[in-house]
């Protein structure tokens, strides 16, 4: 269950050619090795095209492509570092205070959301009033002038 949204600018690149776009990240309270994660999102709005074999990132700037790479070294200590992380959250007492507050937070699955019965103070208006059809719309009547 994300706490909140907060929008960031990101920028790729240097002075010479760079882009920055507005970013909504959710956050999240559990413990990570990563700051931010780029998905999609990103994606789109940066028009970027991601090259998972060569690990380069490649988007449009205003003075030609701007490339964003690392090396395979550089993956491969992310991610032993991301695994040391795991095992030491799953071996801490820490990891019984995060199942907590997470059934804390979860949704009840059993809890109604909602349901299909017309509310109180709801009238029907035909969709066409010239047809014979009959179909109709149901339409709350005690809304607000918002």
């Amino acid at each position: 269950m994300p706490l909140g949204h907060i929008d960031l600018p990101i920028t790729f690149e240097d002075s010479t050619n760079y882009r920055t776009e507005t970013l909504t990240f959710e956050v999240v309270r559990f413990h990570e090795t990563y700051h931010a994660i780029l998905g999609r999102p990103c994606y789109m709005k940066f028009m970027a095209v991601p090259n998972y074999t060569y690990l380069k990132l490649k988007m449009l700037g205003p003075c030609g492509v701007i490339t964003v790479g690392t090396s395979f070294q550089c993956a491969y200590e992310c991610e032993v570092e991301c695994c040391e992380h795991a095992a030491a959250i799953v071996t801490s007492r820490g990891l019984v205070t995060i199942r907590e507050e997470v059934i804390k937070e979860a949704p009840d699955p059993k809890q109604s959301i909602g349901s299909f019965d017309p509310i109180e103070g709801a009238k029907d208006v035909p969709i066409d009033p010239r047809s014979s059809k009959g179909k109709v719309v149901c339409i709350g009547t005690m809304l607000s002038s918002k």
